[in-house]
């Protein structure tokens, strides 16, 4: 649907990035880093969600030490995101950090930078210079008079060339802001000077409704354009459904068909039901699935049994009973106060017919 740009290919961990490969989605734990138990189990939780990098804050040595014991307990590769001490990035590359996010307007001095570079190199780990609109340089932001989308460029290209100095070449680049239209600019503007894969995403996006609306209104931008390599929804939110917007973005845009594409009508004065909450609890039921399918829950005698019927498996809704069509055709009638269980019995069934003929 879209044309992607091109750029080179790197890897963090086993994970291809740029080059043609997939889009990817990406996470960040909220946890405490330095609580090893509950950071392993929200990284697992993150997994099952479908996220395929999963970033750790890293803001003291005690951090970067737990960084290892997670490494360990984790299948899916571990970004280390750093902050003000170039040593922590020093040492979580020790810990088997799969890679590096270093804000360079707070990371610390040329050579502290170039001593990074020189151990990621070394490890061949690759290095992700974040711009975030809330950090930039003070020069650049005299010169620019604010945070525009120049300066953030300009800031990207200063720490680009350092590393390249370095003989580094395993870079990606973010340049992230909380308004979509100085992010987008950013973005136009970078990727006509480098061909480094691009992680791109709204920072500071809000909560689960509004931040989710945001995100998906700035990701649709960036990625017709081509201009994302790596994703990440930020939101005031449990991480996984961080994940889970994420790939409701990408398979809305026809990108990535990974998971259950849930579907429901509006509802109107036609609707006999409580199809809110009866929607509410299938969704939710869904939410998890990895199996590319469409499930539809519909509420209204006149469209829905023909809008359930277009859909993988479909739930239409009347008084006192429903219907559940698979596959276009009738499968079962239901009795209203069973038809939320029967059709998540059936919905998963259908998800595990799917995964055993791929």
């Amino acid at each position: 649907m879209f044309e992607r740009r091109a750029t080179r290919q790197i890897r963090v961990g086993g994970v291809a990035v740029g080059g043609g490969a997939p889009i990817i989605v990406q996470a960040m734990t909220k946890t405490d880093t330095r609580d090893v138990k509950a950071t392993a189990s929200q990284v697992r939780r993150l997994e099952k969600a479908g996220a395929e990098i999963v970033r750790l804050a890293i803001p003291d040595g005690e951090a970067a030490r737990a960084l290892g014991e997670i490494k360990r307990r984790a299948r899916v590769p571990l970004i280390a995101d750093i902050h003000f001490d170039h040593r922590l990035a020093l040492a979580s590359l020790g810990a088997g950090a799969d890679g590096l996010r270093i804000n360079p307007g707070n990371i610390g001095s040329k050579d502290k930078v170039r001593e990074v570079v020189r151990a990621a190199g070394e490890r061949g780990v690759p290095i992700r210079i974040g711009v975030n609109s809330g950090s930039l340089e003070k020069d650049l932001l005299a010169k620019y008079g604010g945070v525009t989308a120049e300066a953030m460029v300009e800031s990207a290209l200063r720490h680009v060339r350092i590393l390249e100095d370095c003989g580094f070449g395993l870079i990606k680049i973010s340049l992230k802001a909380s308004d979509i239209g100085r992010t987008l600019e950013a973005y136009r503007l970078l990727a006509g000077k480098v061909d480094y894969p691009f992680h791109a995403g709204i920072t500071e996006a809000g909560r689960l409704f509004s931040g989710s609306i945001k995100s998906a209104a700035g990701l649709a931008l960036l990625l017709a354009e081509g201009l994302a390599d790596t994703v990440r929804v930020s939101l005031t939110a449990t991480p996984e459904r961080e994940v889970f917007a994420a790939y409701h973005i990408l398979r809305s845009l026809g990108i990535r068909t990974r998971g259950a594409d849930f579907v429901s009508c509006p509802t109107c004065g036609r609707t006999e039901v409580d199809l809110m909450s009866i929607a509410a609890r299938v969704e939710k039921a869904v939410l998890g699935l990895r199996t590319p399918m469409t499930v539809a829950v519909m509420g209204c005698t006149v469209n829905g049994p023909g809008e359930a019927r277009e859909a993988d498996i479909g739930l239409a809704c009347g008084r006192g009973s429903a219907v559940i069509f698979k596959k276009g055709r009738l499968l079962k009638k239901v009795r209203g106060e069973d038809m939320v269980r029967a059709f998540i019995v059936e919905v998963r069934k259908l998800a595990r017919e799917l995964d055993e003929g791929r």
